[in-house]
């Protein structure tokens, strides 16, 4: 059922979220501190019993230098340099296994999918740890290191995400000006975020975006993950403005407004987890070009593999494929 606006609601939805005024400042030196550390990518081949995809265990150089892993998955036998997809995972999850996830390299497309740190042990593996201390929080991720931006959670995966493009894009088997970067739930809120702090990619996609329009989605459900945030300041009642403070600084609203990649949404008119007014938020916010596909009888899971298709087939024409 509608737990949130209807669909000609959502149209004239306008999201409320304020920026603050050195947001520019604090990612450019925070991508400055980040690309100190050299990138420092390595590749080992795993074997597979597939005939048509090799499959390598990347590593590189996140966050403070810090390593991350990822699978890059390459069609064999076809001759380079090739458009690239990067793809971010939802919460709780890691990249899991070489042999999953094969729809994107099957298309011809060099296929980047980046460990999220510190994550991978709700629903798939992930083998890449946060080292940081998340400080006093509500279990989970969102509330770990939230009273200051720069101890925030989300400011190393961030960081990670545009380390893992530029990781694709040092390979000369990808064409570095075919890059782009997709994801669902919140790898879709990274994909956005990373879009914006990367600049020149050809083509982005985010199906129903996470970690968009915190202050209305906070208060629109109170399904987790965002229910973490709630569930802290039910406590510490003295910490609303701080916390808020700090979620602006890695909301996709504010990323969006920054964004001029051509970007494919998708959103859940029945979300319940991701209620499609954040999600709609961000996409009204966006500066560049987009479209929406609003599933109208879907939850938080989408159009599934209608999603895969619509966003391969938009990477296809963004990049010159179809």
């Amino acid at each position: 059922m509608l737990t949130d606006l209807t669909a000609i609601e959502l149209d004239n939805y306008r999201s409320a979220q304020t920026e603050p005024n050195d947001f520019d400042q604090f990612w450019a030196e925070t991508l400055e501190q980040t690309r100190s550390h050299d990138l420092g990518v390595t590749v080992r081949r795993v074997e597979s019993p597939l005939r048509t995809i090799d499959i390598y265990d990347l590593r590189f150089a996140g966050y403070a230098g810090e390593p991350v892993a990822a699978w890059l998955r390459v069609p064999s036998g076809i001759e380079g340099p090739l458009p690239a997809l990067v793809q971010f995972v939802g919460y709780g999850g890691g990249r899991g296994k070489a042999e999953e996830n094969l729809l994107w390299s099957s298309a011809g497309f060099v296929h980047l999918q980046m460990d999220t740190r510190g994550q991978g042990s709700a629903w798939s593996a992930g083998d890449t740890p946060d080292p940081h201390d998340a400080g006093v929080h509500y279990p989970g991720f969102m509330t770990a290191g939230i009273l200051d931006p720069q101890t925030y959670y989300y400011r190393r995966v961030f960081s990670d995400a545009v380390r893992a493009i530029e990781a694709v894009r040092s390979f000369d088997s990808v064409d570095a000006h075919r890059v782009g970067t997709f994801g669902g739930s919140q790898g879709g809120g990274i994909s956005l975020a990373a879009t914006a702090l990367v600049g020149d990619l050809a083509a982005s996609a985010a199906f129903v975006p996470f970690l968009c329009d915190f202050r209305r989605a906070v208060l629109r459900t109170d399904e987790m993950p965002y229910a973490e945030i709630a569930r802290y300041l039910a406590v510490h009642r003295d910490r609303s403005d701080q916390v808020h403070s700090t979620l602006e600084y890695f909301d996709g609203v504010n990323f969006a407004r920054r964004a001029r990649t051509p970007m494919w949404f998708s959103a859940g008119l029945m979300d319940k987890i991701c209620p499609p007014s954040s999600v709609y938020g961000a996409f009204h916010e966006y500066a560049g070009e987009k479209s929406m596909t609003l599933r109208e009888y879907n939850g938080h899971e989408g159009g599934l593999i209608d999603d895969d298709l619509a966003a391969l087939e938009f990477f296809r024409r963004s990049m010159g494929m179809s």
